[in-house]
């Protein structure tokens, strides 16, 4: 380069500085800058804008595996989780985060994908009255079902708690309190759980089903470990959608386009007993299930976890 054309360069840096500064907040928002006051010079930056977050419940994940990765080294072992998934095609089996252990830990949110069968679970943290309405339904359809029960809900609906017994559903440990389990000590796990079953017994005169579900879907490896230690099978999903908050439902059409829309082979149903929404929908998607060829099976049908993989691949 020339003299001359340095010096036309050296110039023109000069000039550019002379326009004025331009100054950034440390911390800044997406597009957002901040300009002296001794400059006219107008700066906005474009931010590529950080992804939104994964939330369990949102049920939306990309670029996960159809199958879970078994000893992955993504999660450490007390790493605080929430359980979501990624839904495929309607109707088919979606895939589940990467980084769940389920092999080893006995954790299932799946079941018989070769087969047409649908096990329909209900949680159960406290009544909104639409339980007995809910057991109406499946006496009248001969459907049995899964109803996860904290000790708190044991207490307060004690007969209802003996009605599913009596009438052969499956009745699971969903803790004492329904506190997050990745927060918990070892004993306080064991507290939760064991606190369950024993008031269960005391109540019902049978063994509680060792059948659990993590309040809210909250979990780590240390937690899925401890719940097999203690002989129970992890119950996660693989359908759920925002049918728990009273005051905000979808109503009967919606609750029932969502059943059938994502009902698929081997189906660990989660619904809300709190939901009236799911209350309105239960018989007419029940039926429709069953026209479409579904059948409805208990958790102790679940196949071994070898048999649900290798039927994924």
């Amino acid at each position: 380069m020339g003299s001359s054309a340095v010096a036309i360069l050296i110039s023109m840096c000069l000039a550019a500085i002379q326009i004025g500064t331009v100054t950034l907040k440390p911390k800044q928002q997406y597009g957002q800058a901040v300009v002296s006051k001794t400059t006219e010079m107008t700066y906005e930056p474009v931010f590529e804008k950080k992804q939104e977050p994964i939330f369990n419940y949102d049920l939306i994940a990309k670029n996960m595996p159809s199958v879970p990765i078994v000893n992955s080294a993504v999660v450490g072992y007390n790493d605080s989780k929430s359980w979501w998934f990624k839904r495929n095609k309607i109707n088919t089996p979606p895939s589940a985060q990467n980084d769940i252990c389920t092999m080893q830990y006995d954790a299932y949110y799946l079941g018989d994908v070769s087969q047409k069968v649908i096990y329909l679970t209900f949680d159960e943290g406290y009544e909104m009255g639409y339980t007995e309405h809910i057991l109406d339904i499946l006496k009248e359809n001969d459907i049995k079902a899964t109803f996860f029960v904290t000790k708190t809900y044991i207490e307060s609906d004690p007969d209802l708690v003996k009605r599913m017994v009596v009438e052969g559903h499956t009745v699971g440990n969903h803790s004492v309190t329904h506190r997050d389990m990745s927060k918990l000590s070892d004993e306080e796990i064991v507290n939760e759980l064991e606190g369950c079953s024993a008031y269960f017994k005391e109540v019902t005169g049978v063994d509680m089903p060792l059948f659990f579900r993590p309040p809210a879907g909250e979990y780590s490896i240390r937690t899925l470990k401890k719940t097999q230690e203690l002989g129970y099978k992890t119950i996660f999903w693989s359908f759920a959608y925002k049918d728990w908050v009273t005051d905000e439902q979808p109503g009967k059409q919606t609750a029932y386009n969502n059943i059938l829309k994502y009902s698929h082979n081997g189906c660990i149903m989660l619904l809300h007993a709190v939901s009236k929404s799911n209350t309105e929908a239960l018989d007419s998607a029940i039926k429709a299930l069953k026209v479409e060829g579904y059948r409805f099976e208990s958790l102790e049908n679940l196949p071994k976890q070898e048999e649900i993989l290798s039927r994924l691949n």
